[in-house]
C-alpha cells in the first residue's frame, strides 16, 4: 500500500524508470539515511558517488550556512570576484599537475562535459570527437552524443555529427585518432560499463597519440574524482595528465556542481571569437562552491584518501561467494557481477529490507554498485558485507 506522499511522488514528480523504490527519506547523517518508517539504512551508494564524506558532514554544513548568511547568487558567472569559488579554483590548481591551472565551474558534470567538448573544438579548430564504446558522460545532447550505448540514445537522434568510437583498452584503435580529431574523451575508469579500469598504461598511450596528432585528451573524472580511488583524481594514479579534466559528483560533497579544468592558454580561448564561449548563470554559485571547497579541504587534510585502499581490500576479502562472478573497479568504486539485471533489482530490494542501500550500474545491470562514502568505517563495511552475503544465501 502506497502512502499519500508516494502516490504524489509518482503523479507530480517526473520519473526516469518503472522501478523507483519511492523510499521516503526523513533525514541523513554520517553514513546512514533514515526513513520515515523509523529505520536506519547503511549507505553503500553515497548518492551515486556524490556524497564523498557521507551525509551532513559538519565542515560542509557549516561552510554552506556561513556562505548563505553572507550572500547567495549575486551575478552571472565570471564577472565578480567571490571568495569561495576563487578559493576552490585556487586550491584545485595547487593540487593538480602543471597544465591544469584554470577551472570553469558549472552546475553539473554533464554541463562540464558540454563545456569541455566546446573548448576542444574551439581551441583546435577541428570538429571530430572520439569517445569510447560503453562510455557514459551524462545525458544532455552533447554528452549523449559521446555516449557509447546506442540503445540508450537511439530515441533522441539526430545528435552531434562527427563523433566516432574506439574500444576502451584497445591499443589497435588508437590509429583512429588523426589530425582531424579535436579531442578524445574517456572516463579514467569506465563507470556505467561496470567500473572498467585502464590496463597496460592505456591512458598514457592515448595521451601520446593525441600529442602526436595535435588532438586534446579529455578525461572524465566525474565518478572516480575526489578521492574515490585513493588519489584526488584517478589520472594521478595512472600517471597521466590530460589536456582537459572534467569533474562533478563527489566534488560538491552532496551539493550540485561540476567543472572542467585546463591550462590558462587553452581555457583563454573561450573569451573571444565569440565572447561568452561558454556561459552559465548559476555556475560557480558561492554556496555550492563553499561546500566543494570544504569537501576538498577535508580530503586534503584528513586520512580518508589514504584509507581507501585498505577499505577496498577489506570489501574484496569479505565478498566471497559462489554467486559472485567477478569483482571489478578501483578503490571504493566496486562492481560486483551477479547473475542478471533482474536478479540485481531483486537483490537491491532485499538488501534495503535488511537496512542496506546498494544500487545497479547503467550499462552493466548485472553488476551491483558499491560506492560508499569515503568516511565508511571498517565496522560498517563488515555489517554491510554480512547483509550482502545473507541475501546471496537466501
Amino acid at each position: 500500500m502506497k502512502t499519500l506522499n508516494q502516490n504524489n511522488f509518482f503523479k507530480f514528480q517526473a520519473q526516469t524508470t518503472d522501478f523507483a523504490s519511492a523510499f521516503e527519506v526523513s533525514h541523513a547523517k554520517g553514513n546512514y539515511i533514515y526513513g520515515k518508517d523509523g529505520k536506519s539504512y547503511l549507505d553503500f551508494v553515497a548518492g551515486v558517488s556524490a556524497n564523498t564524506l557521507g551525509h551532513s558532514y559538519p565542515a560542509i554544513v557549516e561552510a554552506v550556512k556561513e556562505q548563505v548568511n553572507r550572500y547567495m547568487h549575486v551575478m552571472v558567472y565570471g564577472e565578480y570576484v567571490q571568495e569561495e569559488p576563487l578559493a576552490l579554483c585556487h586550491l584545485l590548481a595547487e593540487h593538480t599537475p602543471e597544465g591544469l591551472e584554470t577551472t570553469y565551474l558549472t552546475n553539473s558534470g554533464t554541463e562540464a562535459i558540454e563545456g569541455a567538448l566546446k573548448l576542444a573544438k574551439r581551441y583546435t579548430g577541428r570538429d571530430e570527437i572520439i569517445a569510447a564504446e560503453k562510455a557514459y558522460h551524462g545525458n544532455t545532447h552533447g554528452s549523449m552524443s559521446i555516449m557509447g550505448n546506442e540503445e540508450q540514445k537511439q530515441a533522441y537522434r539526430p545528435l552531434l555529427p562527427n563523433v566516432n568510437f574506439i574500444k576502451f583498452n584497445n591499443e589497435l584503435d588508437l590509429k583512429k585518432i588523426t589530425k582531424r580529431t579535436a579531442a578524445v574523451i574517456l572516463e579514467s575508469i569506465q563507470g556505467a560499463a561496470g567500473f572498467i579500469v585502464p590496463e597496460k598504461d592505456y591512458l598514457k598511450k592515448v595521451k601520446d597519440r593525441c600529442d602526436e596528432v595535435g588532438a586534446l585528451l579529455i578525461l572524465d573524472e566525474i565518478q572516480p574524482g575526489f578521492g574515490r580511488t585513493g588519489h584526488l583524481f584517478a589520472f594521478q594514479k595512472y600517471k597521466v595528465t590530460p589536456h582537459i579534466v572534467v569533474m562533478g559528483k563527489g566534488m560538491g560533497g552532496g551539493m550540485p556542481i561540476g567543472a572542467f579544468m585546463s591550462s590558462y592558454e587553452i581555457m583563454d580561448c573561450l573569451k573571444r571569437k565569440p565572447m561568452l564561449g561558454h556561459i552559465t548563470t548559476f555556475g560557480g554559485h558561492p554556496v555550492i562552491a563553499a561546500a566543494a571547497h570544504a569537501t576538498l579541504k577535508e580530503l586534503l587534510h584528513t586520512s580518508y584518501m589514504n584509507e581507501v585502499e585498505e577499505k577496498a581490500i577489506l570489501f574484496k576479502s569479505l565478498l566471497k561467494h559462489p554467486k559472485i562472478k567477478s569483482i571489478r573497479g578501483e578503490g571504493l568504486m566496486i562492481a560486483i557481477e551477479l547473475e542478471s539485471k533482474e536478479y540485481v533489482l531483486e537483490f537491491i530490494q532485499k538488501c534495503m529490507e535488511k537496512g542496506l542501500i546498494v544500487f545497479l550500474l547503467l550499462f552493466a545491470g548485472e553488476c551491483l554498485r558499491i560506492t560508499p562514502p569515503l568516511t565508511i568505517t571498517k565496522k560498517e563495511i563488515e555489517i554491510g558485507c554480512k547483509i550482502i552475503l545473507e541475501v546471496l544465501n537466501e
